[in-house]
């Protein structure tokens, strides 16, 4: 059986690629590595805390000692790096843990693979790196050579992070790979996200706060197709190259909040703009080809719907939000040790 160490594994996307593995690959054995932030939720992963095949490590990706343990342990073949502080709003307020989360703990992990002899590496980055495009400009999209032009703190340390990953390719033949993905929606979500916390709100009647004119566009991914692609990657995929992962789901911000209510069957009038957030990029929009050309992965779900069975699914897991929003899903990690 060979082993992956998962690293944010109880954060969203982390969680789903777990959960996509142990369907799709029983044979292998999933270590999750997470420090469980405000933003880990160990409850996401409560159907396989005690599965056989799987193992939870409350770590820190920044502590050098903690992350060499695991390693030597577990002796993993393959690591996939999700663990990220990833909000941009919060990145704003405080850069400092993004640079320490996001470059320094992505360095202590290359390390250990180097150390131990790990056979593949792969950084889970994002198309934040790119900057952004304009709205009059439809038919611009982000490739794989496009110059990185970072707005904010997170997406300056997610591209500092993906120019460290190459240069361990280079510099120690790390065998690793690196890919940028636009925006994921689907289940287990922090609700501070937009599509999650636009659910939450309009469910209890409460304003949907618009950031400006609401005509930022974003590329939606639904996060099982993401899987999906990271899965081809390890598959597939060069050493040393990077692969863009998109949707072809491109919506305004208020198009997906008027989406969920009309969903949801609540009132427009719950629109409250607001000021709009500093550096906020207008428009994301990724060309996949190279993915799908060496991968052969294409994305297989339409926004309308995977919005559908998103809104679908926060309906019938109102208690795994309410957890959350109320903060008792913070009381199970009082018994966790950090390892």
């Amino acid at each position: 059986m060979s082993t992956m160490i998962v690293t944010g594994g109880a954060g969203f996307i982390g969680s789903n690629f777990i959960y996509y593995m142990r369907e799709n690959h029983p044979d292998v054995r999933i270590v999750c590595m997470d420090v469980l932030t405000y933003a880990g939720n160990i409850d996401t992963l409560s159907p396989i805390l005690n599965d056989p095949g799987f193992r939870f490590c409350k770590t820190d990706i920044r502590d050098r000692g903690a992350v060499y343990k695991v390693f030597e342990e577990e002796r993993p073949d393959v690591v996939v790096n999700f663990a990220a502080e990833s909000h941009v709003d919060r990145s704003i307020e405080d850069p400092q843990i993004f640079l320490e989360t996001n470059i320094i703990g992505t360095s202590v992990l290359m390390d250990a693979c180097l150390r131990f002899d790990t056979e593949r590496f792969h950084q889970v980055s994002t198309d934040e790196v790119y900057g952004d495009l304009p709205l009059d400009r439809p038919d611009l999209f982000f490739t794989e050579d496009t110059p990185l032009h970072t707005s904010s703190p997170y997406s300056s340390s997610k591209a500092a992070a993906d120019l460290l990953v190459m240069a361990y390719v280079r510099t120690y033949s790390l065998k690793a790979t690196i890919s940028r993905c636009s925006n994921n929606y689907g289940p287990y979500q922090f609700p501070e996200k937009l599509i999650p916390l636009m659910i939450n709100k309009a469910l209890h009647d409460q304003k949907l706060p618009v950031y400006g004119d609401g005509l930022n566009v974003r590329d939606w991914l639904y996060v099982e197709d993401h899987c999906r692609a990271i899965d081809s990657i390890l598959e597939k995929g060069r050493i040393g190259e990077i692969y863009n992962i998109g949707g072809h789901n491109e919506r305004s911000n208020i198009d997906v909040v008027k989406t969920i209510l009309s969903i949801i069957g609540k009132p427009e009038s719950l629109i409250e703009y607001i000021p709009d957030r500093k550096g906020h990029d207008r428009r994301y929009a990724i060309d996949p080809a190279k993915a799908n050309k060496e991968l052969d992965w294409r994305p297989t779900t339409a926004f309308d719907e995977g919005i559908s069975k998103t809104v679908e699914w926060y309906l019938n897991n109102r208690d795994w939000s309410e957890r959350i929003l109320s903060g008792a899903y913070r009381d199970i990690y009082k018994n966790l040790t950090t390892i």
